[in-house]
């Protein structure tokens, strides 16, 4: 298997996501995430992650901006499996415990409503 490893940091084999040399399990598309989802910037990524070095963490952001369409490509489909999971998974006592006290709305995607 073939690796490709042309930023600090980040590995890319065949097949898999790009992740971190020194944490392979940290990949790049969950920094992205955070990054993204959440607004944290690289210093606030490592108050977050202690693990992380900020040269680390700067290496993914570059690894991001260079292959944006294929982590956002991996975001969206990690995305979708949850939701597919959340859809098929039967739900908790308590989560029917908040929904029947109207602590939890469910929003149908497809038409805005809740229920």
């Amino acid at each position: 298997m073939a690796t490709i490893q042309s930023y600090p940091h980040i590995v890319k084999e065949n097949g898999e996501p790009a992740h971190l040399q020194s944490h392979p399990r940290t990949r790049v598309a969950m920094l992205v995430m955070d990054y993204l989802g959440r607004g944290l910037g690289a210093e606030d990524l490592v108050r977050h992650y202690p693990y992380l070095k900020l040269a680390e963490v700067h290496a993914a952001m570059a690894y991001y901006h260079d292959h944006a369409q294929e982590i956002d490509a991996e975001i969206q489909a990690e995305l979708e499996q949850l939701q597919q999971e959340a859809n098929t998974l039967p739900r908790s006592p308590i989560w029917h415990k908040l929904k029947a006290k109207g602590l939890i709305q469910i929003h149908n995607r497809a038409d805005g409503q809740s229920f």
